[in-house]
C-alpha cells in the first residue's frame, strides 16, 4: 500500500522518535489508523453512555463506535507487508463499512432497525473483505513471486557490477599463473635481496638521508586561470627554472588539479602555490627557497595550566611563540606522546587552501572516511551525512556533488527544535549531503543553500595524508593556521591571528623547518 512519503513527513519523524525505525511508510500508516480507531472508538463509549436512548448523539456515538471498529481491523491489516491484491482488499472493506456507516446516519432513528436491517449487512460485508484481505487471502497464496521479484530487484541492482567482478577474476587468475610460473625465480630473489639487505646495512644512515630528500621538493605546482578563462598548472624549480607545464587549458579547476595529481606521482613533494590570475604569476627568474628540515631554533615548552591540565608551546630563540596545543591533556605521558605526533607529522604536512571553500576529505573517529565543504572562515557549509568504509568511496560522492548538483533537489524543512534546516535528495529519495546545522529562520537557511550551490561546483577536493595545515580567516578577518589529523582532531594552532595570508604561512614554514627537532623543556 503505497504511499507520498511527503504527505506523512511528519508521521513518520513522530513514529521514529517514539517508537523506532519503521521497515515501511505502511507500517507508520497502519499505526496511525489503529491509533485513530482507538481514539474514536473511545469518544463514541462515553457519547453512548451519557446519550438518551434514540437521541442524536447516542446515534453519533453509534456512528463512532462503528467507525472505531473498522479503523482497528484496516490499521494492523494496514502495517503487515502484503501483496497488492491484498491491500485493495482492505481498502475496498475500508469503504465499504464506512458507506454502512454513511447510511445508518440517514437511517437513524426514525428507519433504523436493528434487528432486520441491510445496514449492518453492508457494514459485516466491509469487514469481512478486510478479513480476506488481510488474513484468508495470504494464507491461500504463496511468496514465491513476490520473493522471485525481490530477488529479481536484487539482481538488477548487482548486474552492473558483472562484468567489472568477472575481470577481476580473469586478471587475478593470470596472476596467480604468472606467479606460480615464477616461484622459483621468486625465492631466489628473495635470497639475493636478503643477502644484499645484509651487506647495506652500513649503509643504513646514507638510505634515510635519500629518503628524506625524496620527501622535501626543490619545486612547487602554481596554479592559475589564465586570460582566456581556462586553468593552467606549471612546475618550476627553486632557482626560478620552469620545470613543466600543463600545456593545454582546463575549463574546471579540479580537472587541472587531477593533471597535477598524475604529475605529482613522479614529483614527489612539491608544493601548490594558488595564485589568484595569470597576471599575478611571479617571473620566471625569480627565485624561492623551499622548505626544508633544518637544525631546530625553537623548543617545545611543556607548563601545567591553571585547570591542572598539560600543555605545550613551541618557542623560538628569539621569543617568539610559533604555535601550541590548542587543548590540554590529563596527563604528561599523554602530552610527551602529541609532542611526538607533532615532531613526526609537521615536516611532510601539507597545506589545505581554502579559495575560498574546499572539500575536505577525513577518516573519523570510527574508521570511516567522510567529506565536508568547509569556507576559509573555518565554516562547515555541508556535509555527506554518512561515512564510507573506503577512502575512494567518499571521493567518488564528492565528485558526484561537483559535477551533478543539478541533477539533485535541495528541501528545507522545519526540525523538531523548531529550526530551519535543508537536505539534498536524489531522485530516489536518498539524502546525498544536509546543513549540518540549524537556522533561526528560512530565509537564513535559503541563505546557505545558495552558498553550496555557489562553491560546490568549483571546489576543490583536497587529498591529503594523515595530516595538513589549514589555513583559515577567523570570524575577526585575521588569518591562521591549524595543524589537523585526518580523523579530524587539531594537533596543533598557530595560537594568533595574521594580518596577511602570506604571514599564516611564513609561520607555517618557520614550525616545519623547527618542530621536527625540537628539544622539549619545562616552562
Amino acid at each position: 500500500m503505497a504511499t507520498d512519503p511527503s504527505h506523512n513527513r511528519r508521521l513518520n519523524e513522530w513514529y521514529e522518535e517514539r517508537i523506532g525505525q519503521p521497515a515501511t511508510d505502511d507500517e507508520v500508516t497502519g499505526y496511525w489508523i489503529f491509533v485513530l480507531g482507538l481514539l474514536v472508538g473511545i469518544l463514541g463509549i462515553f457519547m453512548v453512555i451519557i446519550s438518551d436512548p434514540a437521541s442524536a448523539l447516542r446515534g453519533w456515538g453509534i456512528v463512532a463506535g462503528a467507525l472505531a471498529l473498522a479503523l482497528l481491523v484496516a490499521g494492523p491489516l494496514v502495517r503487515l507487508p502484503l501483496d497488492q491484491y491484498a491491500s485493495i482488499l482492505i481498502i475496498v472493506g475500508l469503504i465499504v463499512s464506512i458507506a454502512g456507516v454513511l447510511w445508518f446516519t440517514i437511517a437513524y432513528p426514525d428507519n433504523w432497525r436493528p434487528q432486520s436491517s441491510p445496514i449492518i449487512t453492508v457494514y459485516a460485508v466491509g469487514l469481512l473483505v478486510m478479513a480476506v484481505g488481510g488474513i484468508f487471502a495470504p494464507l491461500l497464496t504463496t511468496r514465491s513471486e513476490h520473493e522471485a521479484n525481490r530477488l529479481q530487484g536484487e539482481l538488477a541492482d548487482t548486474i552492473a557490477d558483472e562484468s567489472d567482478l568477472a575481470r577481476s577474476i580473469t586478471e587475478l587468475r593470470a596472476a596467480l599463473e604468472d606467479a606460480d610460473a615464477d616461484e622459483d625465480d621468486l625465492a631466489a630473489e628473495i635470497d639475493r635481496l636478503r643477502a644484499d639487505l645484509a651487506d647495506t646495512a652500513a649503509d643504513e644512515a646514507d638510505l634515510s638521508a635519500q629518503l628524506r630528500t625524496l620527501r622535501t621538493s626543490q619545486s612547487r605546482f602554481e596554479l592559475y586561470e589564465d586570460t582566456g578563462g581556462e586553468w593552467r598548472w606549471r612546475l618550476r624549480h627553486s632557482n626560478g627554472n620552469l620545470i613543466a607545464n600543463g600545456g593545454e587549458g582546463y575549463t574546471r579547476k579540479h580537472n587541472a588539479q587531477k593533471g597535477i595529481a598524475g604529475v605529482r606521482r613522479d614529483a614527489l613533494g612539491a608544493e601548490l602555490m594558488l595564485i589568484a590570475s595569470e597576471d599575478e604569476l611571479p617571473a620566471e627568474d625569480e627565485t624561492f627557497e623551499p622548505v626544508e628540515e633544518v637544525e631546530s631554533q625553537a623548543a617545545f615548552e611543556v607548563y601545567e595550566d591553571n585547570a591542572g591540565e598539560h600543555r605545550w608551546r613551541l618557542r623560538h630563540d628569539n621569543g617568539n611563540i610559533l604555535c601550541d596545543s590548542s587543548e590540554g591533556y590529563d596527563s604528561r605521558s599523554n602530552l610527551t606522546r602529541a609532542i611526538d605526533r607533532v615532531r613526526a607529522y609537521v615536516g611532510p604536512a601539507a597545506y589545505l587552501r581554502f579559495d575560498p571553500t574546499a572539500f575536505e576529505i577525513y577518516e573519523d573517529n570510527a574508521g570511516q572516511y567522510r567529506w565536508r565543504l568547509v569556507h576559509r572562515n573555518g565554516n562547515i557549509l555541508a556535509d555527506g551525512g554518512q561515512g564510507y568504509s573506503r577512502y575512494h568511496d567518499a571521493r567518488r560522492a564528492v565528485d558526484r556533488i561537483r559535477d551533478d548538483l543539478d541533477s539533485y533537489e535541495f528541501e528545507i524543512y522545519e526540525d523538531n527544535a523548531g529550526e530551519y534546516r535543508w537536505r539534498l535528495t536524489a531522485s530516489n529519495d536518498q539524502i546525498v549531503a544536509d546543513s549540518g546545522e540549524g537556522y533561526t529562520d528560512r530565509d537564513e537557511a535559503e541563505a546557505a543553500v545558495e552558498r553550496v550551490e555557489t562553491y560546490a561546483p568549483d571546489a576543490d577536493a583536497l587529498d591529503v595524508g594523515p595530516t595538513a595545515f589549514e589555513i583559515y580567516e577567523d570570524s575577526g578577518g585575521e588569518w591562521r593556521w591549524r595543524l589537523r589529523h585526518r580523523n579530524g582532531n587539531i594537533l596543533a594552532d598557530s595560537g594568533q591571528g595574521y594580518d596577511d595570508r602570506s604571514n599564516a604561512r611564513d609561520g607555517i614554514e618557520s614550525v616545519k623547518r623547527n618542530g621536527p627537532n625540537a628539544k622539549i623543556e619545562e616552562a
